[in-house]
């Protein structure tokens, strides 16, 4: 499989599993795991079984998780759909960081972070993550969360199974602009 291919099959079990999987007659159970079998049945041969271990293996942001049989596939946040990943609340480091693009910085600067559509703030344990995940949307911008002095202040953070930290928001008293 070549890089764009599996780009391209990657964003297939993203969409698939984190926003719309009625759209191809998929049904997630209530911590987002689907049947692999059923998953890949349903969705043709858009993917091979071989193809979705090679994508859970490698990709570099951990997106998904297969459970210990290969049985049962998830993606590990990120969802815009309604899913309980059983995730507790932990303290976190005292900084994380998040990256947008640099258009955005106004209105983050009135308004904070918030999950939009999603369920929760993603945040980057380091800058490098976040200038990617900045880039995916233009010209990156990185901003330094307090959020050690967040958790103190009563703000509760989760992380996902791919060291992805999750929180509700993030109000501009604890964003750093650089």
């Amino acid at each position: 499989m070549t890089e764009q291919q599996k780009k391209t099959k990657s964003k297939f079990l993203s969409y698939i599993l984190r926003h719309d999987p009625a759209s191809i007659g998929l049904e997630l159970d209530s911590q987002g795991w689907a049947d692999v079998n059923v998953l890949l049945q349903k969705a043709g041969k858009k993917i091979t079984f071989d193809e979705m271990q090679e994508i859970v293996a490698t990709c570099e942001k951990q997106r998904f998780s297969l459970d210990t049989t290969n049985n049962r596939i998830r993606a590990n946040q990120g969802h815009s759909i309604s899913v309980e990943l059983g995730l507790q609340p932990q303290e976190p480091p005292e900084f994380l960081y998040h990256g947008t693009a640099s258009r955005t910085i106004q209105l983050i600067k009135t308004d904070g972070l918030k999950k939009m559509s999603r369920h929760h703030v993603h945040l980057s344990l380091d800058k490098e993550m976040a200038t990617k995940v900045g880039a995916r949307h233009g010209f990156p911008a990185i901003l330094t969360i307090r959020s050690g002095q967040m958790h103190r202040d009563g703000y509760l953070f989760y992380c996902s199974d791919n060291n992805v930290w999750l929180t509700d928001a993030v109000p501009v008293k604890y964003i750093e602009w650089a």
